[in-house]
């Protein structure tokens, strides 16, 4: 028998003795998305995490995604394959600079909008957390006589302002693998594939954003690629989404978008999960992500909030 195949069913039977859920980001690898419970975008993750009936989270993604899970769930045990796993925009602001800024400019009063991938320090010093799902309806739900300041997304946060009109004042942050794409390496691709549409994520930059015939969040990617009057769909976004795409709209030729560099726009972090380590931290029930119950309490505040307001 394959290794791989062993080595899903040795996940299977681990996760039924456990009691587990394996939720998985839609930029996982096809492998782990394809042994998932659920796989999705983190709105739809952040649903499953707060409904799940199972005593163990198995988090495949990155490590505020599993924080998220912990969250909410501060009764269960949430463990996540790789602890290293971590984010670019997370590092980009972190808890105790925010936290400065916040001070030196209180006379401001800002309310504070936080893009989920931020750290639970983060999502504590927040009134509300978006996605790239909901983002627009909640920033239409912020108190009209105060200034917002968005973190730690700018290109994200630009985006909303766009489709919003609501002045906001952007964190310096952004992923750091969607800002690779350029308008260059689109326009590159638009060339070969002339009749092509092209949907593009919103932490892309605003060059590549103008380039896209649809800007959304991972989710909403599907529904539009299965309804796309064409074959040919470039898709600017994680490499990862491709593997979701291809199982869900198997009629349409899915192009992944190239950086300058490559076709190869892979998060670094998300790929540190294994099927390996996924089987690995079922049996160890390690590494775990835990919380200081304090801290946990204010940053589920925000995040319950989120889900309140984007249903």
């Amino acid at each position: 028998m394959p290794a791989a195949l062993d080595l899903k069913e040795e996940i299977l039977a681990l996760k039924k003795a456990r009691n587990a859920v394996i939720l998985a980001h839609n930029y996982q690898t096809g492998d782990i998305q394809d042994v998932a419970d659920y796989v999705g975008d983190s709105l739809g993750l952040a649903y499953h995490a707060k409904a799940t009936e199972a005593d163990v989270i198995v988090f495949c993604g990155v490590h505020f995604m599993a924080e998220t899970a912990k969250i909410v769930n501060p009764g269960k045990i949430v463990v996540l394959p790789d602890a290293d796993a971590g984010c670019s925009l997370e590092q980009s602001c972190p808890a105790p600079q925010l936290e400065a800024f916040l001070k030196a400019n209180a006379e401001k009063n800002y309310y504070v909008i936080a893009y989920i991938n931020c750290s639970g320090g983060v999502k504590a010093l927040c009134d509300v957390i978006v996605t790239s799902g909901n983002a627009i309806k909640i920033v239409n739900q912020a108190p009209a006589d105060r200034p917002i300041l968005f973190v730690p997304d700018e290109n994200l946060g630009a985006w909303v302002m766009e489709q919003t009109g609501r002045k906001m004042d952007l964190w310096k942050g952004n992923c750091y693998v969607h800002v690779e794409f350029t308008r260059d390496s689109i326009n590159r691709i638009k060339a070969e594939y002339p009749d092509a549409l092209v949907v593009a994520h919103p932490e892309c930059t605003q060059a590549v954003r103008l380039l896209a015939d649809e800007v959304c969040s991972t989710e909403k990617m599907i529904s539009y690629c299965k309804n796309a009057p064409v074959k040919d769909i470039i898709v600017v976004t994680e490499s990862g989404m491709l593997h979701r795409l291809r199982k869900e709209c198997p009629d349409k030729n899915l192009i992944a978008g190239p950086t300058d560099r490559c076709a190869c726009a892979d998060c670094r972090y998300m790929k540190m999960n294994t099927l390996q380590k996924l089987r690995d931290c079922l049996d160890n029930l390690q590494p775990r992500v835990e919380m200081e119950e304090s801290l946990r309490k204010r940053a589920e505040m925000p995040l319950l909030r989120m889900l309140e307001q984007s249903k």
